[in-house]
């Protein structure tokens, strides 16, 4: 089972425009940015580290993304989050969410880029009530442990979900309540 853990206040919602220090500003994806974030993840999808994803995916789904964005538009990062529908007995949250295909370019490591795009990625699954995330990594997870996600099954995630995880990959599922 997740424990939960106290919700933030309000005023930490995430807002279409979070400026980061370095001019870079976390923003909403649109499909016109299909493009871009086919090719800021392809060095994670060279790597092993992500799934190849077709760029219709990318379009249809550019909803689910944040991006951070430098003031010429170059995107550096990117973050989605797809909610799964179905609360869970005795809560009123809607549903859990899950992370996907997070990026950060290689030159923004380690600036807390990433800690940006996750914080701003929490505060919207706050915003929509869920009640918890989850996600994948075949990496060490550090940053995601960091923001109290913590290892689970795969079948506490959402069902629809667990079935698309290639066991061959090795991922490792976490899991954070909100």
């Amino acid at each position: 089972m997740i424990t939960a853990t106290p919700r933030p206040p309000a005023a930490s919602t995430y807002t279409q425009d979070t400026a980061l220090p370095d001019a870079l500003r976390v923003r909403r994806a649109h499909s016109r940015d299909a493009a871009a974030l086919v090719a800021l993840s392809e060095p994670f999808v060279r790597s092993g580290a992500l799934r190849r994803r077709p760029f219709d995916v990318y379009a249809a789904r550019a909803d689910d993304f944040l991006v951070a964005e430098e003031p010429g538009g170059a995107l550096h990062g990117c973050l989605a989050l797809r909610v799964h529908p179905g609360a869970e007995p005795g809560t009123t949250a809607e549903g859990a969410g899950v992370l996907y295909n997070f990026c950060v370019a290689r030159q923004r490591q380690g600036g807390g880029l990433g800690a940006r795009l996750l914080g701003a990625a929490l505060a919207g699954a706050r915003a929509q009530r869920l009640a918890a995330l989850f996600t994948a990594t075949t990496g060490s997870g550090r940053l995601f442990l960091r923001h109290g996600f913590a290892p689970v099954p795969p079948g506490l995630a959402p069902r629809a979900w667990a079935r698309t995880l290639d066991p061959h990959r090795g991922a490792r599922v976490l899991a954070r309540a909100l």
